[in-house]
């Protein structure tokens, strides 16, 4: 299989407190999406941030890899409910980092109890690309509940 790209464009104007930007998807799912600093740092007001966009990424690509944990253990899920909550924080020396992905798993699975499902669920995490990207950087816990 050929590498997969995936591509995003940002055009920003003005300096970083007072400038913004907006940011297409080269799939055309997202066009046109504002973002600002005060909107990363002090409240959205209907814009996006990198961080934002980190959660959507994690939450995503970690339904994906537990569905398949779950497959592949022979208990395919009927359904999963999963959120991921980013945190940016200050650095001790000055700057910001993102510090933390809280991804919060809620499954219907039948056949499995809540022990083999928190199981599965770590090694699903495990086996996320998001979270092996962000792994060793960002402190990445799950928290899993049958529903």
């Amino acid at each position: 299989m050929a590498d997969i790209v995936r591509r995003a464009d940002v055009v920003w104007r003005g300096n970083l407190l007072q400038g913004s930007g907006t940011f297409d998807v080269g799939s055309g799912a997202l066009t046109a999406q504002a973002v600002s600093w005060p909107a990363r740092t002090e409240g959205p007001g209907g814009k996006t941030s990198p961080e934002e966009l980190l959660a959507a990424s994690h939450a995503s690509c970690y339904a994906m890899a537990f569905s398949h944990t779950l497959g592949e253990a022979g208990h395919p899920p009927q359904e999963l409910r999963v959120s991921a909550s980013v945190t940016f924080v200050p650095k001790p020396e000055g700057g910001f980092r993102v510090g933390a992905s809280a991804l919060r798993v809620e499954g219907v699975v039948p056949g499995l109890d809540q022990a083999g499902f928190a199981d599965l669920a770590a090694q699903g995490e495990a086996g996320c690309p998001i979270s092996n990207a962000l792994r060793g950087n960002v402190d990445i816990t799950v928290e899993a509940a049958l529903a």
